[in-house]
This record gives C-alpha cells, sequence and structure tokens, in this order.
C-alpha cells in the first residue's frame, strides 16, 4: 500500500479511537477513585447505543440524533449514579475483587434488559443529519462523521483536563486518585464524592456508545467486546491517566488500522497476513508496555488502600468434622453412578461440576495463597484441552497419553507467561494474564490447518470403557480429587507458607532470604499445570472443543466461581464452582432470561455473603459461638 493508503487508515484509526476513549476515560476515572473493576462499564456504553438509537429513530430529524446523544449520556450517567448507591456504596468494605462479582451480576442482568427491550437482532441508528457526505482525501472516501469524531475527543478530553485541574472537584478526584482515605481523614464526604465520579464515568460511557449509533451496530456483544479493549487501553495509559487513556486509545486504534492497510506481505516466500492481527493487536501493545513499563504510560503506582477490606485470617488445616464432612461427600459422589440410573444427565452435570471444580481450584491456588489475579486463566485450560485433542486427531494418540500431554501443555504455557506476570501486580497483572490468553486465543483461532479455526476439533470421545459415563465419572472425580488434595497439601508445605510470605510482606520474605518472584513463578506453573488436566478432561467430557474454551467468559467464569465461594478459604472454590456450575445449568433450562436471573441470585448472594458463601457461613458460626 502506498502513503495515501496509510495516511487514510491512520485517519480511520483515529475515529476509531474517540469511542474508546470515551469508555476507558470513564473507567480509569472509576477505578482511580473508588477502586472498583468495574467490568459492568461496557454495559454502559452499549446501553448508551441502544438509548441513541431509539431516540434517532423515534424523534427523527436533528434533535433527535443531537439531542438524543446528549439526552442519552445523561440518562446513562444518572443510571451509573443510581448503581453506585443502591449497590456498590453498600459493598466498599469488601475485598476489591469481590466487588467485581457485584458488577459481573450487573453484565448479566443489563445484558438480559437490553435483550427484552430491543431484541436480539443487530441495530444500525440513521446517518448522522447534516454529516451525511463524505470529503475526498487521496482519492478516497472519508465520511463527514468520522472527521467529527476524530475531533471530538480531544476537545472532550481538553474539557475532563481542565476540570481536573482548575476546579475544586477536579483536584479532589486527583487527591482521591492518590490516597482516598487521606481524603476522608480531611473531612471530604467520600460518599459523594463516589457517585459523583462514578455518574460522571458512566455519562462518558455512555456518550461514547451514543455517539457510535450512526457508525456501528448496536448489539447484544458489545458489552465484553468494549470492556475488553476499554480495559487495555486503561491500563496501557495509565490507571488514573486521562491523557494516558487517548494516548493509548489512538495507539493501539492506529496499530490496528496499519494493520489492516499493510494487508498481505510475502516475505522469502511466505504469505503473512497483517490483519488478522487486528484480532489480537491491543493484548500484543499491552504486553509490551506493562512489559517495559508496568505502570503504564503515563501511569504512576497507585497509593495503598488502607481499612477498606477486613484483615485476612490465616489459612489452618481442616478440622476434623471438616475432614468428616468430606469423606461423607465424597461417599456419596462415589456413589451417584448408582443413584443416577433413573436420571443419566445428573452424571454429566456431575463430570461439569468436578471439571470446574478443578479449574476453580487451580485459580484459588494463585489468587488467594499467591495473591497474583488472573484474568486469563482460562489459557492454561484451553491449552490444556488442545493438547489432548491435538494429539488425538493428529497422532490418534490413547485418551491416557492424550490426558498426560494435557498438563505438561498447559504447564509450558504458564511456565512461560508466568515468567513475565509475576513481575507485576494487582491489576496490572491480572490483564497482562488477559493479554496472554487473548494471544493464545487469537493463535487458536487463525490456525486453521492446526487447530480448525473457529469449527474447532472434533470427534475428540473416550474409548471404552470410559466411553460409559458412569466410568469416566469416577475417572473425573478421582483426578479432580488428587489435584485439589495436592493443591492442599503444597499449601501447608513449606512452597506453600514461602508464597504466602511472599504476598503479604515481599520485602521481609526477601529479606529472609526467599526468592519471591521465583516462588511465585512456580505456583503460576503449578496452577497452570493442573488446570491443563481439567482442560483435558474437559475435552474428552464434550467430544470437542473450540476457540470459545479460551475465550474471556470462561475467564471469568473462574473469578466468579472463586470470589463466589470465598477467595480466604481453601473450601471456598469448591463450594463456588459447585454453586455456579449448578445454578447455571438449572437456571439456563429454566427461562430465556438466564443471564439476569442468574446475576439476580449473585447478587443477593453477593449481599448476603460479602465474604462469599463459605466466608459468610463461618462468620456466621462465630457470631454464634460467641453469643453462645
Amino acid at each position: 500500500m502506498n502513503v495515501s493508503g496509510f495516511i487514510f487508515q491512520a485517519l480511520n484509526g483515529l475515529s476509531s479511537a474517540s469511542g474508546l476513549f470515551f469508555v476507558a476515560a470513564g473507567l480509569s476515572l472509576i477505578f482511580g477513585v473508588t477502586r472498583i473493576v468495574n467490568i459492568a462499564h461496557g454495559s454502559l456504553y452499549m446501553l448508551g447505543t441502544y438509548v441513541a438509537y431509539s431516540l434517532a429513530t423515534k424523534i427523527g430529524g436533528g434533535f433527535g440524533f443531537w439531542g438524543g446523544i446528549v439526552i442519552t449520556a445523561c440518562l446513562v450517567g444518572l443510571l451509573g449514579a443510581a448503581i453506585e448507591f443502591v449497590l456498590l456504596r453498600r459493598i466498599y468494605r469488601a475485598p476489591e475483587l469481590f466487588q467485581l462479582l457485584a458488577t459481573f451480576a450487573l453484565i448479566l442482568i443489563i445484558n438480559d434488559a437490553t435483550l427484552w427491550l430491543w431484541g436480539p437482532e443487530d441495530l444500525l441508528g440513521p446517518r448522522a443529519p447534516g454529516m451525511r457526505d463524505a470529503i475526498e482525501i487521496f482519492g478516497r472516501r472519508l465520511p463527514t462523521y468520522d472527521l467529527f469524531l476524530i475531533v471530538i475527543a480531544p476537545v472532550v478530553l481538553w474539557i475532563l483536563h481542565l476540570g481536573l485541574a482548575r476546579t475544586r472537584f477536579g483536584r479532589l478526584v486527583r487527591a482521591a486518585t492518590q490516597d482516598r482515605e487521606m481524603v476522608g481523614a480531611l473531612g471530604v464526604n467520600q460518599a459523594m464524592l463516589f457517585t459523583a465520579v462514578f455518574a460522571l464515568g458512566s455519562f462518558l460511557a455512555g456518550l461514547g456508545g451514543a455517539l457510535q449509533v450512526a457508525r456501528e451496530p448496536a448489539n447484544l456483544a458489545m458489552d465484553l467486546t468494549v470492556i475488553g479493549d476499554a480495559f487495555v487501553v486503561v491500563v496501557v495509559g495509565g490507571m488514573g491517566s486521562i491523557t494516558g487513556a487517548y494516548l493509548a486509545a489512538v495507539i493501539i486504534a492506529e496499530v490496528k488500522a496499519l494493520c489492516i492497510a499493510i494487508g498481505t506481505v510475502s516475505m522469502f516466500g511466505m504469505s503473512l497476513n497483517f490483519s488478522k492481527f487486528t484480532l489480537v493487536a491491543e493484548f500484543l501493545v499491552m504486553a509490551a508496555v506493562l512489559i517495559a513499563r508496568p505502570y503504564g504510560l503515563l501511569g504512576r503506582p497507585q497509593g495503598a488502600v488502607r481499612g477498606v477490606a477486613d484483615p485476612e485470617d490465616p489459612m489452618r488445616p481442616a478440622t476434623p468434622a471438616l475432614k468428616f464432612l468430606g469423606v461423607v461427600v465424597l461417599g456419596a459422589l462415589m456413589a451417584m453412578p448408582l443413584m443416577a440410573q433413573s436420571s443419566p444427565y445428573v452424571l454429566i452435570l456431575g463430570i461439569d461440576v468436578m471439571i470446574a471444580v478443578l479449574f476453580a481450584a487451580s485459580l484459588h491456588f494463585i489468587m488467594g495463597p499467591g495473591g497474583m489475579h488472573s484474568f486469563g486463566h482460562a489459557a492454561y485450560f484451553g491449552l490444556g484441552a488442545y493438547g489432548a485433542a491435538l494429539l488425538v486427531k493428529w497422532l490418534a494418540a490413547p485418551m491416557g497419553l492424550a490426558l498426560l500431554a494435557a498438563p505438561i501443555t498447559a504447564l509450558l504455557g504458564a511456565l512461560l507467561f508466568g515468567w513475565f506476570a509475576v513481575r507485576l501486580s494487582g491489576v496490572y497483572l491480572a490483564m497482562l494474564t488477559l493479554a496472554f490468553a487473548q494471544i493464545v486465543w487469537a493463535a487458536v483461532f487463525q490456525w486453521e490447518d492446526l487447530t480448525g479455526g473457529s469449527n474447532g476439533v472434533i470427534g475428540v470421545w473416550p474409548p471404552a470403557p470410559f466411553s460409559n459415563s458412569s466410568v469416566y465419572f469416577i475417572l473425573v472425580l478421582l483426578l479432580t480429587v488428587i489435584g485439589v488434595l495436592a493443591l492442599r497439601r503444597i499449601l501447608f508445605a513449606p512452597f506453600g507458607y514461602a508464597m504466602r510470605a511472599g504476598r503479604d510482606s515481599p520485602l521481609r520474605a526477601e529479606a529472609i532470604g526467599i526468592d519471591v518472584k521465583r516462588v511465585h513463578w512456580l505456583g503460576f506453573a503449578i496452577a497452570g499445570l493442573v488446570c491443563g488436566v481439567a482442560g483435558g478432561l474437559f475435552a474428552f467430557a464434550k467430544g470437542s472443543i473450540s476457540p470459545e474454551t479460551i475465550g474471556v467468559g470462561r475467564s471469568i467464569d473462574g473469578l466468579v466461581m472463586v470470589l463466589l465461594g470465598g477467595i480466604q478459604t481453601l473450601t471456598g472454590p469448591i463450594v463456588g464452582a459447585s454453586v455456579f456450575a449448578v445454578l447455571q445449568d438449572t437456571i439456563m433450562r429454566q427461562t430465556e432470561y438466564w443471564r439476569a436471573l442468574l446475576g439476580l441470585i449473585i447478587l443477593l448472594l453477593v449481599m448476603a455473603f460479602p465474604a462469599g458463601i463459605v466466608g459468610g457461613v463461618i462468620n456466621l458460626l462465630r457470631r454464634w459461638r460467641t453469643a453462645s
């Protein structure tokens, strides 16, 4: 492509960066002040597009379109303030990642509410009144509305900069970004500040979505797609930096646009299609930035949050009563094939629950005792599943060899990705794991000759006698028990204590001779290995495997399982995975709007058990003992 083509694609990239900047700027403000990882922010962006579409089509004309954009942004801002006041204000004292569980429930509720109001079809709004023409640039026609989007983003950035630099509200926001507890100690009403910031962030998300109404159709998949890109922009630019968010949005949009402009290139007799890199371009950029500059381009280390969550209790070995309960549960599970003769589906559900338990337990191993929050744990689940499935497909390997290859494949991936990830902490570590997971997903999705692309790998069924669901259930149960007990044994070995020491006080741990990064790296690898076992079992349980196995949705499901059960207890991921898997399966068969119902149940559990189900039960037992 010539120079004029590159310039045209660069302009197209700038227009794409506009909407991404709005949602990322709002997300950066909310996280910087409240420290809430608000994954429902993409849902507010999606609502902005749908509401703007309705106003533009129902009212019509210039007022319906342009006035509708302003009205939409205000309505979404009010909705954000209501969400903060009614829900999030009640759980500020809960652990930060537990608040993520509440926002995940909001995603489910808002998505089904949108489905009920607007239906499942994609909706493309009318062309912008007064900007329906296009101008010619280097022989190519660029829509006038795209030029408007290129201009509006820096204008809003300038307004935000003035507001944050010249007003008292802006000074409070900047102060709270650095140390919100000190702001409260100085007499500032934190509750009002948090509500105002959440409303402003939601306003920006609604504005970004409304501005896209004439450019892209509104659809129900926008929420997760946009929030993934927005998190990348925020992390690359630096948490709390509005200017960094704009810079990162421009860089990522330009990289994508230039990949399209380059197209297919032939080098050394090989053809390389750069257009395919658009699926993973932002994550490659994020990985590179975080490895070189852990706090983003214009970011700085976040101030410590003091006194927000209750102190974590030390993990203790199981009591005799808990061990007896575990033996009873194991006996009941072993007898399930006999009891399930009248309902064979119970075994299928039981297999899914066991695999979910192993997946959640491996994630909890690095999140709880290790303190390493991972948003991309599905990468190792998928590597294990594909490692087993491809061995069967291409080499006709027996199931035993394939199940052995699954954890080894996941272990290699965890060793590689973990070496980079353990050098970061907090949300930066979480986002780097997400980047690695998306890179794996893109490789699996596009390497059609090996992985089958979007079709995946089919025909991966277990041979006799494991083709019998009862026998395969016993195998899954056995491997799950071995995996969970092995993780538990490691945690109460010297290695486990060293890992927890590195989580609680890395400086003191280093001072007594513990290599914290090495210990956490090995912990990361162990978690990946156990997760790979779950992935291999999943491949044979379903008989096929597809790129969805490595998608963001599965990683979020793992987080929900761990947080739902309770991150501070070893039985938390077991209970959380079991409850989530059974609820999801049961509710999906009851109603079309199962997401909203599941979201409401999760919200109720969040409100009733702020420390997770197991943590809440333990607290209730302690209160009962104290009272008695």
